[in-house]
């Protein structure tokens, strides 16, 4: 991937990315530290506006999280957080193929809902190079969530809208990386939930932050979203009410042979 050229869906909502995405559970980074030491250094590649970086430095002694979108990376969380401060965090724009770690300096690679859009086997290479002997590559990714009670109907209108929006790689999310090629032996990994009690506001925020949203608002002028507002809105119940929405948490972990 020459020069800046990546799969960029993200620059131009990421107000809303940084805003409406979900939390990671504990039970996520938990699965994690079963297999990897507090000590190690973690390179975390398409860190985003860093919803999987905030557990990741509770738990780690160092994080390098990187992303090629320097939009993204304005509105990543550590700006404000006093674990950047101690040292605890390191940002730089840079794609998840290509970094400025040495090599054999990691214990993690840690990407989350990330894995997708790289080049993966430009990407594998750089985490067998960066990875220490035994150290674990961990990647994970959601996709639908399960339709609340009630909100069939409306949640259906919008997705036909916005359905020919999606890209091969979305797919590839929704199939929790089934198929792929992966470097290093197995982990075992056990099956997870993302779950969050939201408002509405959140709800609409969430939908906004889809790739397929932009897409289809870029394509034909019109914002899905907005669309299908008054319809979410009347199935979502009081609208100062929360509602409960679950992702199923598909994680791989793959451990670099000693």
């Amino acid at each position: 991937m020459p020069g800046n050229a990546f799969k960029d869906h993200f620059s131009a909502i990421a107000d809303s990315y940084a805003t409406a995405r979900p939390e990671y559970p504990d039970a996520l980074f938990d699965a994690i530290a079963a297999h990897v030491p507090a000590q190690a250094e973690v390179w975390e590649p398409g860190c985003g506006s860093g919803q999987a970086t905030r557990g990741l430095a509770a738990r780690w002694a160092r994080v390098h999280a990187c992303d090629p979108s320097a939009q993204q990376l304005e509105r990543h969380w550590a700006h404000a957080d006093s674990l950047r401060g101690e040292g605890r965090v390191r940002l730089s724009v840079a794609p998840g193929e290509r970094c400025d770690l040495d090599d054999g300096s990691v214990g993690l690679v840690a990407v989350a809902q990330a894995l997708h859009w790289f080049e993966r086997e430009r990407f594998f290479a750089e985490c067998a190079r960066v990875l220490a002997p035994g150290g674990v590559l961990a990647a994970w990714s959601y996709g639908d969530f399960a339709i609340p009670d009630g909100m069939d109907a409306a949640m259906s209108a919008f997705r036909v809208d916005i359905d020919g929006y999606w890209q091969r790689e979305n797919f590839e999310v929704r199939d929790g990386y089934a198929g792929y090629d992966w470097p290093f032996e197995a982990l075992p990994a056990p099956a997870l939930w993302l779950s969050v009690r939201w408002g509405l506001s959140r709800f609409l925020g969430y939908l906004n932050s889809l790739s397929a949203s932009e897409r289809c608002k870029v394509a034909t002028g019109e914002d899905p979203v907005y669309a299908h507002r008054a319809a979410l809105t009347r199935a979502w119940g009081p609208p100062d009410g929360e509602r409960e929405l679950r992702w199923p948490l598909i994680l791989h972990l793959r451990r670099k042979p000693l």
